[in-house]
């Protein structure tokens, strides 16, 4: 037995394991709005996304795959009506080129939700309205790990997707669109298709040293 495996994954496996997490993008323009996308397909990585650690065994997530054209019209609707002004204006006033391309890349957005195949709204089934930092900690440990997996999932297999919250500015109505009882809280409208080409390549981002301190705030 090599060190490597030893210690871990063989190299191969953790190499292939390393582009995934370097290569998952936010997905935007590049959604593939005409191609079909399976129902087991988001099943199989909602499995894997629920292998994801816990908060306190609070393994209370809920999953709502929103496939239904007029239900996604909606939801689309309701997005674009809580955020189209917020991110014309924040593309307006960016000066960074790449802050610009991610405001214009929300902004189309705004124009293509509706066409996306499927929508998936990550659920925690209780409400934190008010509750103290830990509680609400706590309580968001366990969805967030679990959508991650779910996006890397959805990257291995050539789908993509992104991380939204516009469509929470108007949760009520999307709670009575979808039956969403009142003690479910929504966390995110992810939209998931396949991508149009698989070459993602890693972001720019600052060096981690200039941004990981040691023992003490700001000791690098």
């Amino acid at each position: 037995m090599s060190e490597h495996t030893a210690l871990g994954l063989d190299p191969a496996a953790r190499a292939a394991v390393d582009h995934v997490l370097r290569t998952t993008r936010a997905v935007r323009r590049r959604l593939d709005l005409d191609r079909p996308v399976p129902r087991e397909i988001v099943l199989e990585c909602l499995r894997l996304a629920v292998q994801a650690p816990t908060a306190s065994n609070a393994q209370d997530w809920r999953w709502l795959v929103v496939t239904d054209p007029d239900k996604r019209a909606k939801l689309a609707e309701l997005y674009a009506a809580s955020g189209a002004g917020y991110l014309a204006a924040a593309r307006e006033r960016a000066t960074d080129p790449q802050t610009v391309r991610v405001y214009a890349s929300a902004l189309a957005l705004t124009e293509t939700l509706h066409r996306v195949p499927v929508h998936v709204i990550p659920c925690i089934e209780r409400r934190v309205d008010g509750a103290p930092e830990i509680v609400v900690a706590s309580a968001y440990g366990s969805i967030l790990p679990a959508t991650w997996s779910f996006l890397l999932a959805l990257r291995a297999r050539g789908l993509g997707s992104v991380w939204t919250t516009l469509h929470l500015a108007r949760a009520a109505e999307a709670a009575e669109l979808l039956g969403i009882p009142d003690g479910v809280t929504q966390v995110a409208l992810l939209p998931v298709a396949y991508t149009v080409g698989a070459d993602f390549r890693p972001a720019t981002r600052p060096p981690v040293e200039q941004i990981t301190y040691w023992d003490t705030w700001g000791a690098t």
